[in-house]
């Protein structure tokens, strides 16, 4: 499988470039690769839908927030617009692009979209799609770091057991429309000063399905939906940090009349670990030192996720101190390498003295070495660190 291109470079646009941009690159690249345009031709065939998903996602700007932040981790990890893409999707793309559904007169797009896709362009039944669920879910740093399979239970709506989602007691009980005739569509003519103009809208007897339910189903009403507890198993990837979006497709509520689920959304949220803080992928750990153990240096055990790992303290060791190791962060939800451990380190400075211990501080007052005289260097750190605080 050829490996996926990056979706401004599908449509030739910066990474900032407008929605109007988008657009205009979409419809020349759709018109330039349309099948219609290059019977036979595989190549073009593949650019046309290639150019089609790139738009689904740049298009909408939930979606290209997400795919700018996160890449094709959609397509593993479900953040994306891409892995969700389809045929309909294309449908509603060129609906977008070239305004409204494609009939037989508009310019031959209807008897492309027959042939290319094996159905008429301007009739078919209207498919519906169940709604959206979104919930939260509450993660630890450590199922963070190493990706987690989740299950979660939630109340929503199921085709209903009786009448399997139909609505119907039988399938003799749901008729076609008498408005529509089965179409799903009503095209409905005016007289203007312009002359007879012709518009064409979804039938408001049957929704857009073609059919109606001529005895419902006791246990559902017709809708063919009832509420019924599921459980729904997912893996949430390592990397992802709060106010991440997971989407699990066809995890939401089913549809009416055996339509495409919906999607289930998973907010992410982080709970707060008792050792670390979180900066990116990087991890922040303070580290709390003696007197003596930062003139003298030493060697420290410190808490890591899954395990513990030991630092050497250099002698001389100012408050203040950073040391970092490298890899000891958190995964990149894109696969990029991992982040690093930053250990702050602070010298920790008594408040409370015994009478004996004052004496020996007062010994150390006229030591020459306890008397502070930073260097240059020392002083442009001091700054360097101080000018964090005001970013």
């Amino acid at each position: 499988m050829a490996e996926k291109r990056d979706y401004y470079e599908v449509l030739g646009v910066s990474k900032d470039a407008s929605a109007d941009e988008i657009k205009k690159a979409y419809r020349k690249l759709a018109l330039q690769y349309h099948p219609d345009r290059n019977p036979g031709d595989k190549a073009a065939e593949e650019k046309f839908k290639e150019a089609a998903e790139a738009y689904d996602v740049l298009s909408d700007e939930t979606k290209r927030k997400r795919y700018d932040q996160f890449g094709f981790a959609a397509d593993q990890g479900g953040f994306g617009g891409g892995a969700g893409f389809s045929v309909e999707d294309i449908f509603r793309n060129f609906g977008d692009i070239f305004g409204g559904r494609f009939g037989g007169s508009a310019g031959g797009f209807g008897d492309i979209f027959g042939d290319f896709f094996g159905g008429g362009g301007g009739g078919g039944t209207r498919v519906e799609k169940g709604s959206d669920i979104r919930i939260k879910l509450k993660l630890t740093l450590e199922e963070i770091m190493t990706g987690v399979d989740k299950k979660v239970k939630i109340n929503k709506l199921v085709a209903c057991p009786d009448c399997h989602g139909k609505g119907a007691v039988s399938d003799a009980d749901i008729k076609t429309c008498p408005d529509c005739h089965g179409s799903g569509y009503v095209v409905r003519q005016s007289r203007s000063i312009f002359g007879i103009t012709q518009t064409q809208s979804v039938c408001t007897r049957c929704n857009g399905t073609g059919k109606i339910v001529a005895k419902p189903c006791h246990k559902c009403g017709g809708s063919g939906l009832v509420k019924a507890p599921e459980e729904i198993g997912f893996r949430v990837p390592a990397g992802v940090a709060q106010g991440m979006t997971l989407t699990v497709p066809g995890k939401g509520n089913a549809a009416r009349n055996g339509g495409v689920n919906g999607d289930l959304f998973v907010l992410i949220e982080e709970e707060t670990h008792k050792d670390f803080e979180r900066d990116g992928n990087d991890l922040i750990y303070p580290l709390f030192i003696s007197i003596p153990d930062a003139i003298d240096g030493c060697e420290v055990e410190i808490p890591a996720i899954g395990g513990k790992i030991k630092v050497k303290i250099p002698a001389g060791t100012q408050s203040g101190k950073v040391l970092r190791i490298k890899g000891k962060g958190i995964p990149d939800v894109n696969g990029y390498g991992k982040g690093d451990l930053h250990i702050y380190v602070q010298v920790w400075i008594p408040t409370k003295l015994t009478s004996e211990e004052k004496k020996l501080v007062e010994k150390l007052k006229d030591c020459e070495s306890f008397k502070p005289i930073p260097s240059g260097e020392e002083k442009q750190s001091f700054f360097d660190r101080l000018k964090g605080f005001f970013k």
